[in-house]
């Protein structure tokens, strides 16, 4: 955890984009790089959609959100991307379990 899931995007080019992000990602949220989950989320598309980034973390500063949103913006606008929706989904750890119990503290950041 954090779940980063990328949508419309090629498997092949996420694999290979994937270290640099990981190293950033943790860089900048202040995690351990074996805590940052990359996904690829495969969809069917009902309707036209965007490419996009879902980031699925627990809550930091603003600055954070947003450095993290900038930095996936620049490692993606080179290949193309420049038009990539960047959201996050924030969890909250009273509500995120593991083994069954709700996580107390921030410890799991």
């Amino acid at each position: 955890m954090p779940f980063l899931r990328f949508k419309g995007f090629e498997k092949e080019w996420l694999q290979n984009a994937s270290p640099v992000i990981i190293d950033e990602f943790a860089r900048i949220a202040e995690v351990a790089k074996e805590k940052v989950k990359i996904e690829l989320l495969l969809v069917e598309q009902i309707t036209n959609s965007p490419l996009s980034v879902e980031i699925m973390m627990f809550e930091r500063e603003q600055e954070k959100h947003d450095a993290i949103a900038r930095m996936i913006h620049e490692i993606l606008k080179p290949h193309g991307f420049e038009n990539t929706h960047i959201f996050f989904i924030l969890l909250s750890p009273s509500l995120y379990y593991k083994e069954g119990l709700p996580l107390q503290t921030k410890s799991m950041r």
